[in-house]
């Protein structure tokens, strides 16, 4: 002979059953959740890879100095041709002099700020790109400056924004910064390249 639910039993399970059907309709009868918005099409990320992008972004931010630092240090130990640009930093020998160099920091906050005002802004593609467009030809004045030489910044900026983020730069967020880093210096080339009478399309 089976069990059976004594009547009080009874009566809570057959609430708990009544609630449970109520709550499944309610919740069909809602709508769905709006979709993030869409990105502008020039832009390689989507609504949720710029706000994750942006929220990332402030813990790099508040070690701007020190992010930018670490990046240059990664960019000359690849390339001797990038630092041998820098009259200012020629006489820097090893890599902790580079590191406590005045000069130095102040070029690695120059560069790190135009980065924050690009990914700051970087849902508004207009806003971005006559930044790019401008950064690009500023570049162009540089003797011996080759618009090759602006993808030995691509690593380097990955590797710093790792360190600095640590435990929150997971697979997701180097995804992110990969196609923003892309996205970034591809459109520098291109706008150095470009008459100075174009806009960035």
């Amino acid at each position: 002979m089976g069990c059976r639910l004594s009547s009080a039993e009874g009566d809570e399970t057959a609430k708990a059953g009544s609630l449970t059907d109520v709550n499944e309709i309610m919740a069909d009868a809602l709508p769905d959740p709006a979709p993030p918005a869409p990105t502008d099409p020039r832009l390689p990320l989507d609504a949720r890879q710029v706000f994750k992008l942006k929220k990332s972004w402030k813990g790099i931010k508040r070690c701007m100095a020190d992010t930018g630092v670490e990046m240059f240090i990664r960019m000359f130990r690849a390339n001797e041709d990038i630092r041998t640009m820098f009259v200012r930093f020629r006489h820097l020998k090893t890599e902790d002099e580079i590191r406590v160099s005045e000069l130095v920091e102040k070029h690695a906050i120059s560069v790190m700020g135009t980065l924050d005002e690009l990914i700051s802004n970087i849902d508004n593609v207009d806003y971005v790109f006559d930044v790019l467009k401008a950064t690009g030809q500023s570049h162009m004045k540089f003797p011996g400056f080759r618009t090759e030489l602006i993808w030995d910044m691509e690593k380097p900026f990955l590797e710093a924004v790792k360190i600095t983020l640590g435990d929150r730069y997971s697979d997701n967020m180097d995804t992110i910064y990969r196609i923003t880093i892309k996205f970034i210096l591809d459109s520098v080339i291109k706008s150095s390249t470009a008459p100075t009478n174009n806009s960035v399309s």
